[in-house]
């Protein structure tokens, strides 16, 4: 016989109660890299754009266009350092737990057994920094379930080997 029995929420472990790890500080100066990289692509083609178009119209909105981008890349930048301190992750015997966002807030939990691949990828900047991304995959199509940017490399090959060692049974 088929039962359903409702289950009382109170009793359920709470997400709350779990410590959460930040990761590395140094991605943020990979973050910080890549937005002023960003910033000085959109302010050159607003450059070339005055250079190159002569009509009246455009040259008269230029500082207009030029102090939105600027008033966007500011507030972008911002939000930006502030979601940083938003990014924090935990291991624990059954899952992965990782949290970000900061207008939005998500937080994914990958159960260990539903992981079917393991990946650390890295970047020539992150190179530089001796940072790792670990990208885990679950049974599906969606490509990457989760992807934890910034950690140590040392600290990303640890976690993937005790992943990689509870998804393989041993352990």
């Amino acid at each position: 016989m088929f039962t359903n029995q409702q289950i009382n929420l109170d009793i359920l472990p709470s997400i709350d109660d779990v410590a959460l790890k930040p990761i590395s500080k140094q991605y943020l100066m990979i973050i910080v890299i890549n937005r002023w990289v960003f910033y000085a692509l959109i302010v050159s083609a607003l450059m070339v754009a005055k250079l190159k178009i002569v009509h009246v119209g455009f040259q008269l909105a230029f500082w207009y266009l030029f102090s939105a981008c600027t008033l966007f890349c500011i507030l972008n930048f911002v939000v930006a350092l502030l979601a940083f301190k938003k990014r924090k992750y935990a291991i624990r015997e059954q899952d992965v737990i990782f949290s970000k966002g900061l207008l939005v807030n998500s937080i994914s939990v990958i159960p260990i057994s539903r992981i079917q691949h393991i990946e650390i990828s890295r970047s020539w900047l992150a190179r530089r920094f001796n940072l790792a991304t670990l990208k885990i995959f679950t049974a599906g199509e969606s490509g990457i379930d989760l992807r934890i940017a910034g950690l140590n490399y040392s600290e990303a090959k640890q976690i993937n080997d005790f992943l990689s060692n509870r998804v393989n049974g041993i352990d």
